[in-house]
């Protein structure tokens, strides 16, 4: 369990989420996702890092348990630094990361696929921001990546999914297939650009980056202040209370 590293293939590194029962890392695994990320992008044998999860679901997210148990602000001041590296780590991977999503891919997933340089998903995928729901905010900087702006704002005011078919149409998944073929795609595409010179697709993934209009590690970093602003104000705790009550009693 846990954040791990493995080859997948001729220049291929897979690192895989695996935080049972629904993918949920604690804070210092955020932190470990980062760095595997950023060692995989560091060393000259890998030419494309595969990001996959094991479990029913990709990532739901934060671990708001963790954040109650724990006394003071500690926790939920990890959460936030750890979400912002591992989603920084994603964006800034020397190679190309392609995110391999099935079924939940929610909050804190979102960040990661949003930042990612390419989306595979199984078509039992669903994606979405429940933050308002739950005290916080966050990561409409990465939904925005992957959804036009109105969009963007409807389902992070109320909290909806949008599935993997929608997010195709909307060209921020580049395909759709069936659960039990998802690794299989997601090594094909890395295969194809792994096979060719890493010189060259390193120098594309950083002049891509260097010319995204969005800031995105400055802008994400901008709305997780107003999650600090809620929990000054008792909100936060207050949702985060309810959604454990409320999974206590499902």
């Amino acid at each position: 369990m846990g954040i791990t590293s493995s080859r997948a293939g001729p220049g291929v590194t897979q690192v895989t989420i695996d935080f049972p029962p629904v993918n949920a890392p604690p804070v210092r695994g955020w932190f470990d996702l980062a760095s595997a990320i950023l060692a995989a992008g560091d060393d000259p044998g890998t030419h494309v890092v595969i990001l996959r999860a094991e479990g029913k679901g990709f990532c739901a997210g934060v671990d708001i348990k963790e954040m109650q148990r724990e006394q003071g602000h500690e926790a939920l001041i990890g959460a936030n630094r750890g979400c912002a590296a591992a989603f920084a780590a994603v964006y800034d991977c020397a190679v190309p990361v392609i995110a391999a999503v099935q079924g939940f891919c929610l909050g804190g997933g979102v960040g990661l696929v949003g930042n990612s340089d390419i989306v595979i998903a199984s078509d039992d995928a669903y994606f979405g921001l429940p933050e308002v729901d739950r005290g916080a905010l966050g990561a409409a900087t990465h939904l925005a990546r992957l959804v036009p702006q109105h969009l963007m704002r409807t389902l992070y005011y109320t909290a909806r999914n949008i599935d993997a078919q929608q997010l195709h149409h909307h060209g921020s998944v580049y395909e759709v297939v069936p659960r039990e073929e998802l690794d299989e795609a997601a090594r094909k595409l890395a295969d194809e650009i792994a096979a060719k010179d890493t010189r060259v697709i390193r120098r594309a993934k950083e002049a891509i980056n260097g010319i995204d209009p969005q800031p995105v590690h400055r802008s994400y970093r901008y709305e997780q202040g107003f999650t600090f602003e809620l929990n000054l104000t008792g909100a936060s705790d207050e949702a985060r209370d309810a959604f454990i009550t409320g999974a206590k009693d499902a």
